[in-house]
C-alpha cells in the first residue's frame, strides 16, 4: 500500500507542476513577452514585477526541475529500475522516454539560456527605471538583443514542453 500511495503523490506531483511548468512557458511565449515587447520601455515595471519581485524564473525553474525529478522516479518505477528491455523497449516506454528527453531538453533551454538573457534584461530595465532616463542606444541595443533571445528560446521551449505534454498523454496507448 505504501508504494502505491508513494507512486499516486509522484504522479500528482509530476502532473501539478508539469501543468504549471507547461501552461506558464506556453503563457509567457505566446501572449505575455509579445505583448511587453510590443510595449516598448513602458513594460519595464511589468518586467521588474514579474521576474524581480514575483521571481516567476525561480518559479520555474523549480517547477520545471520537479517536474523532472519526479517524471524519471515515475520512469524509473514503470522500467522496474531501467532494467526492464522489455519495457524500455516498448511503445510506451519509447514515448514515455522522448517526452521526458524533450522536457529536459527544455529545462536546459530555460536555465541556460532564457534565464541568463531574461537576467541581464531585468538587470538593464531595473537600471534605467532607477535612474529615471531613457536608454542608451549601446542599452537599446542590449534590451533588443535579449528580448530576441528570450523570445526564440522561449518559443522553442514552449514547443519542446508542448511535445512533451503530447508524449505523455498519449505514450501508454501507444504498442
Amino acid at each position: 500500500m505504501d508504494s502505491l500511495v508513494g507512486m499516486q503523490v509522484l504522479r500528482i506531483a509530476h502532473i501539478v507542476t508539469g501543468a504549471f511548468w507547461v501552461g506558464t512557458v506556453v503563457f509567457l511565449a505566446a501572449f505575455l513577452l509579445p505583448s511587453l515587447r510590443a510595449a516598448g520601455p513602458a513594460a519595464g515595471p511589468v518586467m521588474y514585477q514579474v521576474g524581480e519581485v514575483r521571481r516567476m524564473p525561480l518559479w520555474l525553474l523549480g517547477a520545471g526541475a520537479l517536474t523532472v525529478l519526479s517524471g524519471i522516479g515515475l520512469y524509473w518505477r514503470d522500467s522496474a529500475g531501467f532494467t526492464s528491455t522489455a519495457w524500455l523497449a516498448s511503445g510506451e516506454g519509447r514515448v514515455f522516454g522522448l517526452g521526458g528527453a524533450l522536457a529536459v531538453v527544455g529545462l536546459i533551454l530555460g536555465i541556460g539560456v532564457i534565464s541568463p538573457a531574461a537576467k541581464q534584461l531585468g538587470m538593464v530595465t531595473a537600471r534605467l527605471q532607477s535612474a529615471g532616463r531613457p536608454p542608451t542606444p549601446e542599452e537599446i541595443a542590449t534590451i533588443e538583443r535579449s528580448q530576441r533571445k528570450v523570445a526564440r528560446a522561449s518559443g522553442l521551449g514552449a514547443g519542446l514542453l508542448l511535445l512533451a505534454t503530447v508524449a505523455m498523454a498519449v505514450a501508454r496507448y501507444v504498442p
